[in-house]
């Protein structure tokens, strides 16, 4: 089973017009996505809690790590940076945290709110390797982009 972009922003959408709360539309992003394609081993959100910190937040898969620190790892280079992490080959990347033993490749994108500040990632694991495109980033950046910049509100 691989994604179908089209239809998975059409049911985002349609799940979360009108959603103002974070948490809520986390964890139906999360969901979502984690069942759209068998590539997606573990999905699920890291939101700043404190400066330079991520807390797990609403995810789908096997157990996280609960925190990360802006300085770690591929989620923390993701909100650092405020750019998209696509890793094709995890035992490759400088300082991966292995929260699951599991992952070959990965795919963190910074999640942004109306003012443009970083609140989370989007951290999405394969037990692939290799396992993402461009096509994944663009397309899930899209969805993020509608869900937390306040454009779904009034839908």
């Amino acid at each position: 089973m691989t994604v179908d972009y089209d239809t998975l922003t059409k049911t985002i959408v349609a799940l979360t017009a009108g959603e103002t709360d974070q948490v809520a539309l986390m964890a139906t992003i999360a969901c979502e996505v984690h069942h759209a394609d068998d590539r997606f081993d573990w999905t699920g959100f890291y939101r700043v809690t404190d400066p330079g910190i991520l807390k797990i937040g609403p995810y789908q898969g096997g157990h996280g790590c609960l925190v990360i620190p802006f300085g770690r790892g591929v989620c923390g280079a993701a909100a650092r940076t405020g750019k998209v992490q696509l890793v094709t080959d995890v035992h490759a990347f400088p300082g991966h945290i292995a929260c699951a033993s599991s992952t070959q490749s990965e795919l963190v994108l910074p999640v942004r709110n109306a003012s443009g500040e970083v609140i989370a990632v989007f951290d999405i694991d394969s037990d692939q390797p290799d396992a993402f495109t461009d096509e994944d980033a663009e397309k899930l950046s899209a969805i993020l982009s509608k869900a937390f910049s306040g454009e779904l509100r009034g839908a």
